[in-house]
């Protein structure tokens, strides 16, 4: 019996990404370089913050006025009034908001810290924040397909994001938007090693994938926004969205 196994690898020396930079291309000229290749059935996790720079998600706070309420909110929460502005537009409603704290439902429909707005790893001005990708779920599309025309090879994307948990310290790598994989995998019917039957075993499959890159990807200073995952079993079931992962709010116990 051949025991399973998958590897893992960054892809070396991935430029600064700049907005209209074709990540295809990047992603390609990078591998070659280092004479890395793809392979069919291969996994790519890639930042969002690198796909956000590329379709030019960046915000001057320069140019943000803050309402009355982001004005309002900023002061309870001890936040640039100007970013609680930008979370409140990219968001549909806030979880928390304590001093230090602002946790809110983001757009995309899962909960976060601050709509996952960022200023690390952004730029040096000191006053650009990065947004997330309109549509992770639509640019992880893109992707897959760009690599496949380009390269011949059919692979799995995942688009991801750092984010905290509920009653739990540290960030964890989570699947925002997906490409050519499951999200989710329902394990439900399926027996245990004593023929018990599985009644509620769901696969966060996507955000399983996040973080184990999330190893070699960082957070700080490493420069490695794509991880090739190779040798994941991955099952045969319909192909996800990022979106499927969000929990239904009616059956959200930490809301």
């Amino acid at each position: 019996m051949i025991t399973p196994q998958m590897t893992a690898f960054a892809v070396p020396d991935m430029p600064l990404v700049q907005p209209g930079d074709d990540l295809v291309a990047l992603i390609m000229d990078a591998l070659a370089a280092h004479d890395e290749s793809l392979q069919d059935g291969d996994i790519l996790v890639i930042s969002s913050k690198i796909v956000s720079k590329s379709e030019d998600c960046f915000v001057d706070l320069y140019t943000v006025k803050p309402g009355a309420k982001a004005l309002e909110l900023a002061e309870k929460v001890n936040k640039d009034p100007r970013i609680v502005e930008m979370v409140l537009q990219e968001s549909k409603s806030i979880s928390r908001a304590v001093p230090g704290v602002l946790v809110v439902e983001h757009r995309l429909g899962f909960v976060s810290a601050n709509a996952g707005i960022d200023q690390s790893n952004v730029d040096d001005s000191g006053h650009h924040i990065l947004l997330l990708p309109i549509d992770p779920d639509a640019s992880a599309a893109a992707l897959r397909q760009g690599l496949q025309e380009r390269l011949g090879v059919t692979v799995g994307i995942v688009i991801s994001d750092t984010h905290g948990r509920p009653f739990r310290r540290g960030n964890v790598g989570v699947a925002i938007g997906i490409a050519g994989l499951p999200a989710v995998v329902d394990l439900r019917g399926e027996v245990d090693l004593f023929g018990r039957e599985m009644l509620a075993s769901v696969e966060g499959f996507g955000d399983l994938l996040a973080s184990t890159a999330h190893l070699l990807c960082g957070e700080t200073n490493e420069g490695r926004p794509v991880i090739v995952l190779r040798g994941v079993p991955v099952a045969d079931v319909e192909h996800g969205l990022g979106a499927d992962m969000n929990r239904d709010p009616a059956h959200d116990l930490y809301r």
